[in-house]
């Protein structure tokens, strides 16, 4: 004789608490994501490393991000601001998924469809990428699948285990399933919970190791022997580099060089594989491969360049040996029409930026398709295997990484990334020094104190540069030697230093003789200003 209960348990009513049961939840709802993630990445083991939905929603994120808030990661995290991304996506995400998983335990199917809507929203991200294909869609369908399966199965477990917890649940009759005691019914989802997760993190770390692999052309670049230029660059004074601990280098090492781009995963590109159009407003369309850029007469040439998102003071600036063919050569084969005053660059990731015309074709400035960095060929998170570096222009508007494309066309038709987000569309770099040392907060001995640092005014040049110790009369400061105008120079004022805490101000004049303005501006729209000041103690 059977007996049934008239009022099955709920979860709520079950022996196990409301809080313990969704904190379950709320696990199942983050091993399901890492199942998610998982299952994506093993899928684009096949398909092709751009189908990963974590860097698709990534760079969507970025793209789609207000311009204050790229400012703040950029001025918070400078150079570390992918790696910030990525955790504050991580922490979202487990966050979301945690709240998915209580959903769906509490008001079934809420959690799936939350699920269902996220993996539409990163099917939407990877499709609309710039170099994306229909393939790179695959990784996120079944992942979403998956992540649906896991968190269903959980689920039904976790039920199973609660209603076991009951009070009486053994005298129900003929449940379906059958329950097997809260013991067995526990471990069953905890194991299951356990082995999703664990399989999720070492078979999803080990596929991302092999499609970031898959990704590197560190062989290609390694492999490749970039041809000695036509024209070598002028050699570095010996007084180019001052005696001075802890002052910047003159030229930067390519592996200290910042890095600022809007690419989550760096674009990997075969040489082979290569080519530049050339477009537009022109006479003539040309397309140039990589093997017919490196037969071209190639130029070195020193140039300083800097982010516009750098703050007064900052490190978003570095100087290096650029090899690579003039663009004005290039874009004369072209022939611009002459109502065109733009050349619109775009990067194989899709990235733009827009470049005065007359700059380009100026003879005096040395703007390049760049193949090679301080003696090496590109590495990749700097642009492999060509990139523009144009003097005397924010990066922003000039030094387009991964280039691919250029449209010539008027700033009146056409826009960079960075503009429509409220920067300015010409972004000429700005007159600006650093001290270097005395760090600021720093703590040195009684004497001669060396106050030195650097100062840069790319196209134009610096011509004097002088310091202000506690608010008194500005001294001039010892200028070393520079290549060109194109490259910034060390500055150093030896103090005869006294006790006590102290102050330093910097400013510099340019050649054309214009004096950095001592109000200070954020770097937006157009590049930071003020006078660099450090307070540190003499004891």
């Amino acid at each position: 004789m059977s007996v049934r209960l008239e009022n099955p348990p709920r979860p709520a009513d079950v022996g196990m608490t409301p809080r313990a049961s969704s904190g379950w939840a709320a696990l199942a709802g983050v091993v399901s994501v890492a199942a998610f993630l998982a299952s994506a990445e093993i899928v684009a083991l096949a398909t092709g490393p751009g189908g990963s939905p974590l860097f698709g929603v990534g760079s969507a994120a970025i793209d789609l991000a207000p311009a204050a808030v790229k400012n703040l990661m950029v001025s918070l995290f400078g150079t570390g601001d992918k790696v910030a991304l990525f955790v504050l996506m991580g922490v979202l995400l487990v966050v979301i998924t945690a709240g998915a998983g209580v959903l769906e335990w509490r008001r079934p199917p809420g959690g799936k469809v939350v699920f269902g809507l996220g993996g539409v929203i990163a099917l939407v991200a990877v499709l609309t990428r710039a170099d994306g294909s229909s393939i790179d869609g695959a990784p996120t369908a079944v992942g979403t699948l998956v992540s649906l399966l896991v968190l269903t199965t959980l689920m039904t477990r976790l039920r199973r285990w609660t209603t076991s917890s009951a009070p009486g649940w053994a005298a129900a009759t003929e449940p379906s399933p059958p329950l097997r005691g809260e013991g067995m019914e526990r471990r069953g989802f905890l194991t299951m919970a356990v082995a999703v997760g664990v399989v999720s993190a070492l078979a999803g770390t080990g596929a991302r190791i092999v499609n970031a692999t898959k990704a590197d052309v560190r062989a290609l670049r390694d492999a490749l022997r970039l041809p000695k230029p036509a024209v070598a660059a002028d050699p570095v004074p010996a007084g180019a580099s001052l005696d001075v601990d802890g002052i910047t280098p003159y030229v930067t090492p390519t592996g200290d060089f910042y890095r600022i781009d809007t690419a989550l995963q760096v674009p990997s590109i075969d040489p082979a594989d290569w080519s530049l159009r050339i477009h537009g407003l022109i006479d003539r369309e040309v397309t140039i491969t990589f093997d017919e850029l490196l037969a071209l007469p190639l130029e070195e040439h020193y140039a300083t360049l800097s982010c516009v998102s750098n703050e007064v003071g900052g490190d978003l600036i570095g100087t290096a040996l650029w090899l690579g063919h003039p663009i004005r050569t290039l874009l004369g084969r072209a022939g611009p029409a002459a109502d065109a005053d733009m050349v619109l660059s775009t990067s194989s990731d899709g990235f733009t930026a827009g470049t005065p015309l007359d700059v380009l074709l100026d003879d005096g400035t040395d703007a390049i398709l760049a193949v090679g960095m301080n003696g090496e060929p590109l590495p990749q998170q700097h642009g492999f295997p060509v990139r523009m570096v144009v003097p005397g222009l924010f990066g922003y508007v000039s030094a387009t990484k991964w280039v691919v494309d250029l449209e010539v066309t008027r700033f009146a038709d056409a826009e960079g990334y960075w503009t429509p987000r409220g920067w300015d569309a010409l972004g000429p770099v700005k007159l600006e020094s650093r001290i270097d040392t005395p760090k600021a907060g720093a703590s040195v001995d009684a004497g001669t104190v060396p106050i030195a640092g650097v100062a840069w005014h790319p196209h134009t040049g610096v011509s004097r540069v002088e310091v202000r110790i506690d608010g008194g009369e500005w001294v001039e400061a010892e200028l070393a030697d520079s290549v060109s105008a194109d490259t910034w120079v060390q500055w150093v004022h030896r103090w005869d230093a006294a006790s006590g805490d102290h102050t330093v101000q910097v400013r510099a004049t340019g050649a054309d003789g214009v004096t950095q303005s001592e109000s200070p501006l954020p770097p937006a729209p157009n590049g930071a200003e003020g006078w660099d000041e450090h307070t540190f103690s003499v004891r």
